[in-house]
């Protein structure tokens, strides 16, 4: 039996393709403006690679900001329900989620079984996102993978009290004219983001074990600010980008795995 989950974020797009409840093969692309046709491009693409035909997946689940853009899926899930769902599948002990991508952060509090059981959402313009470490890296004139590692070189705590990325990047400017070291800089910038993602975290509640999901979770600076912030330890997946992708495919296995009548439920509506 194969299945696919689908993850389309508003810069990425992330596919999980499982067959017996293994990952069979797996691919990701930018959403970019034109995102139906994105995730339908790379989807074959993905196929091609395994030497399957679309004929060959039985059920197709879809989640993200722009699920709905999946034209051949048979079913959607929640961003929350799918990350419980991946994460789960690969950290039984996991109780808090927290995850961080281009758009938005979240936390989501979920039971043994992987139900969320609550969950907050970063909703300050774009701080305590992705896109807000992309505006601060391009006021300093590097790289979003720079910027990581420059905040692991910094010798002091700053403060940088944007609610936005407009503001912020005005802040780090004022940084620079002041001779602060980048290195300080940075620090500044992911214990910005940390703080807003801990505070979302503690609305939820925080309960071990913490797993860290989602783009920011490739941006060590930033899980550094955050265990910090956290006063915890934070567990970081090998692919953190892709367990809304495998929640979603853990979704749609189960839909096809049990009897008729909810499948039918299932068909084309959201999964809880």
């Amino acid at each position: 039996m194969i299945v696919a989950g689908i993850d389309v974020g508003g810069k990425n797009v992330h596919i999980v393709i499982i067959k017996e409840g293994q990952i069979l093969g797996k691919g990701a692309a930018p959403t970019g403006i034109k995102k139906a046709e994105a995730v339908e491009h790379l989807y074959d693409d993905v196929l091609k690679k395994m030497g399957l035909a679309r004929k060959d997946v039985e059920r197709v689940v879809a989640t993200g900001s722009a699920a709905k853009r999946v034209a051949f899926a048979t079913g959607f899930i929640t961003d929350a329900a799918a990350d419980a769902r991946g994460v789960i599948k690969l950290f039984p002990k996991a109780r808090t989620v927290i995850d961080v991508g281009a758009e938005e952060g979240r936390s989501i509090k979920m039971s043994p079984e992987g139900k969320v059981m609550d969950f907050a959402v970063n909703g300050k313009c774009a701080a305590g996102t992705g896109t807000f470490v992309e505006a601060m890296s391009r006021a300093l004139e590097v790289s979003v993978d720079e910027i990581s590692h420059l905040t692991l070189a910094s010798t002091q705590n700053l403060s940088i009290n944007a609610q936005c990325a407009v503001f912020g990047e005005s802040e780090v400017v004022s940084l620079i004219h002041q001779k602060v070291s980048k290195p300080d800089i940075a620090r500044a910038v992911m214990n910005a983001i940390a703080g807003r993602v801990a505070s979302v975290a503690r609305i939820a509640g925080l309960e071990d074990d913490v797993v860290l999901v989602g783009g920011m979770a490739k941006n060590l600076g930033f899980i550094d600010s955050l265990k910090k912030n956290l006063a915890m330890d934070v567990v970081v997946p090998e692919n953190p980008d892709y367990m809304g992708a495998l929640g979603a495919a853990e979704a749609a296995l189960a839909a096809v795995t049990t009897d008729g009548v909810k499948i039918r439920v299932f068909e084309k509506e959201t999964i809880s």
